[in-house]
């Protein structure tokens, strides 16, 4: 029997209302940052809404995922706002500028 391949799994950080931080993990952090942004996520953010993605760290597995969630979750506020200026998230271009993205690399 062939062993079940990994996914991988990523760590993020949000920044909350009032400049608290939250850590979790996820597969899929898209979905799960819309969860939080509906006040369908943790009891923790939807007190502390609106929620901001301030860090994504990517994983190979969810074992590894959870050790470096509890990890995080006992540092210090300084170091994981360190992590946040390491791993900060890649922006999304505005939804005008993919479609002239796509139309300059379509020519």
């Amino acid at each position: 029997m062939a062993p079940i391949a990994e996914r991988p799994a990523y760590v993020y950080l949000l920044s909350c209302h009032g400049g608290s931080l939250y850590c979790g993990w996820t597969f899929d952090v898209e979905r799960r940052l819309a969860a939080h942004r509906s006040g369908k996520g943790a009891r923790y953010t939807r007190r502390r809404l609106p929620v901001e993605l301030a860090a994504v760290i990517e994983l190979p597995d969810e074992t590894s995922a959870r050790r470096e969630e509890a990890r995080i979750k006992r540092l210090s506020r300084p170091e994981k706002l360190a992590l946040t200026r390491v791993h900060a998230p890649v922006p999304e271009p505005p939804v005008g500028a993919r479609r002239a993205a796509k139309r300059g690399a379509a020519s």
